[in-house]
C-alpha cells in the first residue's frame, strides 16, 4: 500500500470484493469512498500492529542515539557467524571501532540517508585462524555502506541480503557487581603492555563492607577499603608471612604495587581493570 497516496479518485478496476456484494443492495459510491478512506488512514496511520512499550519501532539510526553505546550481535541472517565468535561495533563521535573475533578495526564514520559511510579503517594484524580472519574482511566491507537502524536497545544493519542484529552491550551483558564478587587477576598491566598470570597462580581480590580480601598466588590478608565512583582507596594491607619465591613472588609484589592508595577503576561486562598509574591489574569474576 502507498500510503503517501491517501486521498483522490477509487481505482476504476472493479472491486475484488464485489463478488460477496451480489444479491444485495450495492452501497452508493460516496458511501464507498468514506469506508475505503477510513480504512487507508487507520491503515497507514498504524503502520501495522501497535508496537509495545518493550518493542519500539526501527528508526533511522541518529550519531547522537550511537555515541557512546557498544554493540554485540545476537542474531545474523543471510550468513553464519565463526562459532563461538560475535560481532562487536562500538560508537564515538565521528567514529567507529568493530572486531568479528579477531582483529579490531577502527575508523571514521558518518551515517547519510541511513547509511553507514565507513571511512579510514584501520586494522590490527593479528593472526587468526582463517576462518575468523575471513570473517574480519567480511565485517570490513559490509560496515561501508550498510543500512542501519535503531529500536531503543536493539541496532539493525542490513546490506548485500545480510542483516545482522545486535543489542546493546549494557543489556546484552551487564556489568558485574563490584562489591561481592571474587575479582581474579588475569592479566599484569605495566605501561601500554598486558602480560599474562604466571601458570598456576591464583591471585584474587574480594571487596565487600570497607574492606578488600586478598589472595596474591602465596599469602592472603586484607585491609580497609573506600569505594568511590571511579576511585578505590587501600589502606595498608595485613599478610600471612609466608616466603614466596619464582612465578608466586613476582605475582605477590605486582599485586601489593597495585593495591596501595587511590587507585582508579572500571568495569565493562566481566572485566575490572584497576589503574595504579605505574601499573594496573585486569580481573574477571571467579568461575
Amino acid at each position: 500500500m502507498d500510503c503517501s497516496r491517501r486521498t483522490g479518485n477509487l481505482p476504476a478496476e472493479p472491486d475484488p470484493g464485489r463478488s460477496r456484494l451480489q444479491g444485495m443492495r450495492a452501497p452508493s459510491r460516496s458511501l464507498l469512498l468514506v469506508v475505503v478512506t477510513t480504512l487507508l488512514v487507520g491503515a497507514c496511520s498504524a503502520g501495522g500492529a501497535t508496537p509495545g512499550p518493550s518493542d519500539p519501532p526501527a528508526t533511522r539510526a541518529d550519531p547522537g542515539d550511537l555515541a557512546g553505546r557498544t554493540f554485540l550481535s545476537t542474531a545474523i541472517d543471510g550468513r553464519v557467524l565463526v562459532p563461538g565468535s560475535r560481532v562487536r561495533l562500538t560508537f564515538d563521535v565521528g567514529r567507529i571501532g568493530a572486531s568479528a573475533g579477531c582483529n579490531s578495526m577502527g575508523g571514521s564514520v558518518a551515517i547519510v540517508d541511513g547509511r553507514l559511510i565507513v571511512r579510514d579503517l584501520a586494522t590490527t594484524e593479528m593472526a587468526c585462524d582463517p576462518a575468523l580472519m575471513d570473517q574480519d574482511s567480511w565485517l570490513a566491507a559490509f560496515l561501508d555502506g550498510a543500512s542501519i537502524a535503531l529500536a531503543g536497545d536493539t541496532l539493525s544493519l542490513a546490506k548485500d541480503g545480510v542483516t545482522l542484529t545486535l543489542l546493546d552491550r549494557e543489556v546484552a551483558d551487564p556489568d558485574r557487581p563490584l562489591l561481592g564478587t571474587r575479582w581474579v587477576v588475569v592479566g599484569i598491566v605495566s605501561g601500554d603492555a598486558v602480560s599474562s598470570v604466571p601458570a598456576g597462580i591464583v591471585a584474587a581480590i574480594t571487596l565487600a563492607d570497607g574492606r578488600v580480601a586478598v589472595e596474591t598466588g602465596c599469602n592472603s590478608g586484607g585491609g580497609a577499603v573506600t569505594v568511590a565512583d571511579t576511585t578505590l582507596t587501600f589502606g595498608p594491607l595485613t599478610l600471612t608471612k609466608r616466603a614466596c619465591a619464582g612465578d608466586a613472588w613476582f605475582m605477590e609484589s605486582a599485586l601489593t604495587a597495585v593495591l596501595s592508595g587511590d587507585v582508579r577503576y572500571a568495569i565493562e561486562a566481566d572485566t575490572l581493570t584497576l589503574d595504579a598509574g605505574a601499573g594496573g591489574l585486569v580481573l574477571q569474576p571467579a568461575p
